[in-house]
């Protein structure tokens, strides 16, 4: 993930250890901070961003980098907080206005985190759509980390050697392997930020009652009972403890700094929970309260953003993770996930407890579940990243009613279904689905033509209800991926072979011609009018022992990577009692 929220001007982004960070584009305000980046940089640094390390470059960059500058000019800061932490600015050559000249400067303590190549992509994006088709950089020869920015955007460079300098020209041409790069940038910094989520060492639960019925009970109550290998406390001013956890007056009040705090508050108080969390450092959130008006929304919004914090929720039923060094149920489900290796995410919790129910009947164990809910922050995409890198998910399960960023979740999806097979329910069919939709989570739902085309564009494999993501799920864990894409088709009935070559076709599936000992093998096993060239048409008078040596040998031979046996009742089979079913 690049960008996590756009308001106004700014954009939310990910650093490569998951770390948030604002990009924005620089005011005449904020000459005072610019200056604070140089004069904060060291004397070796300096030299490098401006080739000398006297105070005059420093205060003329921070002048310029501030100044609205003529049209064509671009500057934009990376913030931590009111921290200045880098700077990126373009301007456009007089001679040739498709050519920007630019330069970049990162804080001394924030080197190696990805902020340069994080605003070199921004400003790439403003170059291109100011007509810009290319950058120019002069750079210290010995300057090798302005050097390996360059190189690791992954547009085609240039470089031309002057004495101690060197020219880079960077063409702008928004390519594969431009995108492949900035893909590869956002997934790390995607699969970093969520390691306090869903792999936490310590957890504290805002909001545990006493009473048994309440969520935050239910919630600390799965931590506890299933067994979650970290620091466990929670918060409430009128207990010492709760079923022998630990309780706090405040976050502030806790020995410790929790990597993820699960508020069980009501709405109104969910702002100020989230803005003392992020004051005493957790990094990430997970909110099951719903029913937040627009002001609680942005505040806690707000709150997550300014402190860095990741944010499941609100209005979710919570995450679990069951990797055995984890053993993380912040739920209040009323069973835990069964462990396996199946990454479920859906939006609505009732669904959630519905799907891991039907899962953990048919013996189909989670490595990790989200319950998404409304969404804010946190998104199917992300679990993808995750998914895809956690050693430990091959099968993806995603009930989703909205996709904020449709292009980016076809990029992410086709690429991690080459390797993990990805489920989904195409929910929100109907106006009255999105209409369901809009109100219990709060969705825009992706319009019906256009969630279809992403699905088959990024390989997902599309049911219509939970009932049939599951059988899906349960063939898929049964049935092994086959080693490639030959297929053999065994059919008693000549048309339904032709029709499920037809299939196998279209899917991109190779029917090739089968070597010909094989099929004189196969017809000696077969009735005397049977033919094998593939497909194999066995004829109606195959019996059950015919056809299971036909598939024996098919099988054993390595000619082909799978068998798809289509077959149909016949009387003969019927009448001779040997069905071949």
């Amino acid at each position: 993930m690049t960008s996590t929220e756009r308001p106004g001007n700014s954009v939310y982004a990910l650093l490569s250890d998951g770390t948030t960070v604002r990009i924005r584009p620089a005011c005449p305000e904020d000459r005072e901070r610019v200056l604070r980046l140089f004069t904060g940089m060291s004397p070796e640094n300096l030299r490098l961003r401006f080739f000398t390390a006297g105070p005059g470059s420093a205060e003329a960059a921070a002048e310029r980098i501030s100044s609205p500058g003529a049209p064509g000019d671009h500057a934009l800061l990376a913030l931590v907080g009111d921290e200045v932490t880098g700077t990126a600015e373009f301007h456009r050559s007089p001679a040739d206005r498709e050519t920007a000249d630019i330069g970049l400067a990162v804080a001394d303590a924030w080197h190696g985190r990805g902020i340069g190549t994080l605003l070199l992509e921004h400003l790439v994006h403003a170059a291109r759509a100011a007509g810009i088709r290319r950058f120019t950089a002069d750079a210290l020869t010995e300057n090798h980390l302005m050097l390996k920015v360059i190189s690791d955007l992954g547009l085609r460079t240039a470089r031309r050697f002057h004495g101690p300098e060197v020219r880079c020209t960077i063409e702008l041409t928004e390519d594969e392997p431009y995108l492949s790069a900035v893909d590869e940038r956002g997934r790390a910094a995607g699969v970093a930020s969520l390691e306090p989520l869903l792999r936490p060492a310590s957890v504290v639960v805002i909001g545990a009652g006493r009473s048994p019925s309440s969520v935050g009970r239910a919630l600390l109550g799965n931590l506890r009972a299933h067994g979650f290998t970290g620091q466990l406390a929670a918060v409430n001013p009128h207990a010492d403890a709760i079923d022998g956890t630990p309780c706090h007056p405040s976050v502030g009040q806790l020995p410790y700094v929790p990597d993820l705090a699960v508020l069980a508050v009501p709405a109104t108080a969910v702002p100020d929970a989230a803005e003392q969390c992020g004051k005493h450092g957790v990094k990430a959130l997970v909110t099951v309260a719903s029913g937040l008006d627009d002001g609680q929304a942005a505040e806690l919004l707000a709150a997550c953003r300014r402190h860095g914090m990741r944010l499941v929720g609100p209005n979710c039923l919570g995450l679990a993770n069951t990797e055995q060094t984890v053993r993380l149920d912040a739920t209040f489900a009323a069973a835990p996930p069964r462990a396996g290796t199946a990454g479920v995410a859906v939006q609505s919790g009732g669904v959630g407890i519905a799907l891991l129910g039907a899962l953990s009947r048919l013996g189909i164990g989670v490595s990790s579940f989200v319950s998404l809910g409304d969404k804010y922050d946190v998104s199917g995409n992300e679990l993808l990243q995750w998914w895809e890198s956690d050693g430990v998910t091959d099968l993806a399960l995603l009930h989703l009613e909205s996709f904020g960023t449709p292009r980016g979740f076809s990029r992410t999806a086709r690429r991690v279904a080459r390797t993990v097979p990805v489920l989904t329910v195409d929910a929100g069919r109907s106006e009255a689905g999105r209409r369901a939709a809009a109100s219990h989570t709060s969705a825009i739902v992706t319009p019906t033509m256009t969630r279809r085309a992403l699905f088959q564009q990024a390989g997902i494999i599309a049911t219509d209800s939970v009932g049939d993501l599951v059988a899906t799920a349960a063939l898929l864990r049964s049935q092994p991926l086959p080693a490639g894409a030959r297929v053999a088709v065994v059919s008693n009935a000549g048309g339904a072979a032709v029709l499920a070559a037809d299939a196998c076709a279209e899917a991109g599936l190779t029917i090739p011609e089968l070597p010909g000992p094989l099929i004189a093998d196969l017809l000696g096993v077969l009735p005397p009018t049977a033919r094998a060239v593939n497909p194999v048409d066995t004829t109606a008078a195959v019996s059950g022992k015919q056809l299971a040596a036909c598939l024996d040998l098919l099988a054993r031979h390595g000619a082909v990577d799978a068998v798809i046996v289509a077959l149909v009742p016949t009387a003969l089979s019927a009448a001779t009692g040997d069905d071949p079913a």
